[in-house]
């Protein structure tokens, strides 16, 4: 039992941290749809998209969204990222033309992201390369981890990363390297089977 119920001073400082949260907080929209991998969550803050997740549940999902933000589901607000996800899924060539807002993630982060998005459908490069493109060739791994925290997969593709031998390393998307390879042959990229991967 909380020892401070019915505590009027305690309660009335509740209730202004309340009233404040709900005027000033920032507000973070989310849908969900079907996806050829599962179940696919994703949410939009006034800044653009700021999370997509496959194969979660809804529960899950919602505690991954910003801390200080509140939440609401919002299918219509989703409308133009959810049309371009059917269209990928689809086989179209899909460029994504949506504003993400990846302001969560280190300058660092931000640029391997960058580097990801560069990465045109059906190619592939390794955490090698987008680290000496970034300059730090021996950051690789710090590269991987980066890629690792892409609260937006898909739409910036680190699925197109991979390892310097051509091996289907980590991917956080539900099934992991087999979602991977998934997403990879979709776009026709040249995914080598490598024994115990």
């Amino acid at each position: 039992m909380n020892a401070n119920a019915g505590v009027p001073g305690v309660n009335r400082s509740r209730e202004r941290v309340l009233d404040w949260f709900s005027r000033t907080a920032p507000l973070v929209v989310w849908s969900e749809m079907d996806s050829p991998l599962g179940p696919l969550y994703l949410a939009r803050s006034e800044a653009g998209l700021c999370r997509l997740a496959i194969g979660v549940t809804e529960d899950n999902f919602r505690a991954r969204l910003p801390a200080r933000a509140k939440s609401s589901r919002n299918p219509d607000a989703l409308r133009e990222a959810q049309e371009q996800l059917f269209a990928y899924f689809d086989g179209c060539q899909v460029r994504f033309c949506l504003p993400v807002d990846l302001g969560e993630m280190t300058c660092f982060q931000q640029g391997v992201l960058r580097q990801a998005c560069a990465i045109p459908a059906g190619e592939l490069r390794s955490y090698g390369d987008i680290a000496r493109d970034m300059g730090s060739p021996r950051a690789s791994r710090a590269v991987g981890q980066a890629l690792g925290r892409n609260p937006v997969p898909i739409v910036v593709p680190c699925h197109r990363v991979v390892g310097s031998d051509g091996r289907l390393t980590g991917y956080s998307g539900a099934r992991g390297i087999e979602s991977k390879r998934w997403l990879l042959r979709l776009e026709g990229a040249p995914v080598k089977e490598v024994p115990g991967e």
